[in-house]
């Protein structure tokens, strides 16, 4: 009797391994920038900008695209906050940067229709914001002369953060 008590135990055991193994299977963890660190990163993207003489509109995007904040300088243009967003938006959709994807789906390149999809915006100041190999978002700026004035900003703004998203 002791050993079929002692073998049923077993396979509870067993069984109960199995469920948690397939419900580690069935879910993901994801790391989040918290709002503190994202404005920290915008206001740091928007006094780089400013130093340079430009301004802008800067938005923080986390890892899902969603808007976690958005900055604009009093007299960047009324387009900036939208083009800022996408440019985020698109940079941690499609996990690059928008300097690389506007290259990447130039006119008659294979990958070119990507660029009629709503919200992408395939030019240079969207950055992902990644550390240590963990996508927590990504940053878009809007406003600067050309996509690399841009980028500028948006680098800034990523290395104001850096510590404090390193594990």
């Amino acid at each position: 009797m002791k050993k079929l008590y002692q073998g049923f135990l077993v396979a509870v055991m067993l069984m109960a391994m199995n469920g948690t193994i397939l419900a580690a299977d069935a879910s993901y963890t994801i790391q989040l920038m918290t709002p503190e660190t994202a404005l920290k990163a915008a206001s740091a993207g928007l006094k780089e900008c400013r130093a340079l003489g430009y301004q802008v509109a800067v938005a923080i995007v986390d890892r899902t695209g969603q808007t976690q904040v958005v900055l604009r300088d009093r007299f960047a243009g009324m387009h900036t906050i939208e083009a800022a967003t996408n440019k985020a938006w698109t940079a941690v959709s499609f996990k690059t940067n928008t300097s690389q994807f506007a290259e990447n789906t130039q006119s008659g390149k294979e990958s070119s229709g990507i660029r009629n999809i709503p919200k992408v915006l395939a030019i240079g100041g969207g950055m992902m914001i990644e550390v240590g190999g963990v996508l927590f978002g990504a940053i878009g700026v809007s406003g600067a002369p050309n996509g690399t004035a841009d980028d500028k900003c948006a680098k800034a703004a990523i290395a104001s953060i850096m510590e404090d998203l390193e594990l």
